[in-house]
């Protein structure tokens, strides 16, 4: 028999949680599970280097809202009755406990995310749900009260109620069939990358990571705070990729070209540095400048920035011109790179854009054009900054669907 009572569309986070849930809050619920690869869970596998970064050690809904540069508005009144607890208590439910670490991110406490993927295959076990892999969908029909789904297989299923959870894809064409239905798609881009430095200056240093600097978009109001990473391409690190984020739209319009500008010592006033340098060159006259590293800086990028201000390996900071002086506050917080395109993950792609909000019901996740259809994670025009943030809007609006799916 191929008639359920739910079909979710989507072998990932967002489906298997919407699919437990359903059948959690509906016991005896005849669930089905379509995933178009030979993989379930590809994206829980991978994230957070193989340890699944579950969610964001943030209770608080509105607060947990503003990592969402795509979806704010909306996910803060979600997270109001579905939010990050309420996922830990979840896992913890099942034998599951999480950690948070001290940026917030929250992982199992095993460090892998075998942990999370067995728990949702032992979940789905217990609860019966049908799995199918290798069912791409093509498309999906009214019928009287049943939405018949059709695979690019050529089989056919029908149910009573179907939960789209495909995750997102940098290919338009990709959401053609989610077109057919009538559903507008905001057109998907990148989000969460690192950016490729042409000019290569910091190649040498590629490793060395600053915990606390501040990454800005020259000519814009672009900036983001954080550790950043020192690569053979370029630059990394959470602050980067914070930033690729919010700058979104705004780098794909541009082609991703720009300057970025970077301070290693985060985000200070240049007449407060300058004046931390006048004193420290008065109170410290007889030290090298060029061997001992100031503001808690790696001494090789140190080091780089002295090369670069032009300041001799022998000179003192009592014979150091104000030209030098000058020039090394300038690569201490006004460091450019030229950016010439940018370096994305495969496995941890994550896209802005996808299904239009305006045509989601959000106290339900359910289509406004097509009944009991339900949408759920990064399909959504959602996304979030790294952390957990992108996994915790799939989990909250998962479960807002599977309530609405398991209404008696």
């Amino acid at each position: 028999m191929n008639d359920f009572d739910l079909i979710v569309i989507g072998g990932g986070a967002a489906g298997f949680y919407g699919a437990i849930q359903s059948a959690e809050l509906k016991p005896g619920l005849k669930v089905l599970i379509l995933e178009k690869s030979n993989k379930l869970l590809s994206k829980v596998r991978v994230s957070g280097g193989g340890r699944c970064n579950v969610t964001q050690h943030c209770f608080d809904a509105i607060p947990l809202s503003r990592h969402y540069p795509r979806g704010e508005k909306s996910l803060k009144a979600l997270f109001k009755n579905y939010q990050a607890k309420d996922v830990v208590d979840w896992f913890e439910s099942k034998h599951v406990s999480l950690k948070a670490e001290e940026d917030g991110r929250m992982f199992p406490i095993t460090d892998s995310s075998q942990t999370i993927i067995d728990c949702f295959l032992n979940e789905a076990l217990r609860h019966k749900i049908k799995i199918e892999l290798e069912s791409g969908v093509s498309g999906i029909r009214q019928n009287g009260d049943w939405l018949e789904v059709y695979c690019q297989d050529d089989k056919v299923y029908k149910s009573k109620k179907v939960l789209v959870a495909t995750g997102g894809n940098p290919n338009p064409q990709f959401y053609q069939w989610l077109k057919d239905l009538g559903h507008n798609i905001v057109p998907p881009i990148p989000s969460l990358f690192t950016f490729n430095d042409s000019q290569k200056h910091f190649k040498e240093l590629m490793g060395i990571a600053v915990p606390n600097a501040e990454v800005r978009i020259a000519t814009t109001k672009f900036s983001q705070t954080g550790p950043v990473l020192i690569t053979h391409w370029g630059l990394s690190g959470p602050a980067v990729i914070k930033l690729s984020a919010w700058a979104a739209e705004y780098l794909h319009q541009i082609n991703y070209q720009f300057t970025a500008l970077v301070s290693w010592v985060g985000p200070v006033k240049e007449d407060d540095l300058r004046g931390t340098l006048r004193d420290y060159k008065a109170e410290h006259g007889k030290q090298k400048v060029y061997t001992n590293s100031l503001f808690d800086l790696p001494q090789r990028l140190w080091q780089l920035l002295c090369t670069l201000a032009e300041i001799e390996e022998q000179k003192i900071w009592a014979e150091l011109p104000q030209k030098n002086i000058n020039k090394l506050l300038e690569g201490l917080i006004r460091s450019p790179f030229q950016i010439k395109g940018k370096t994305t993950f495969k496995e941890e792609f994550v896209t802005c854009g996808g299904v239009d909000l305006a045509e989601i019901d959000l106290q339900t996740m359910e289509s406004k054009k097509i009944k009991n259809l339900f949408f759920a994670g990064e399909v959504l025009n959602i996304d979030g900054e790294t952390g957990g943030y992108n996994f915790q809007a799939a989990w909250t609006t998962s479960y807002t669907a599977a309530k609405k799916i398991s209404d008696r």
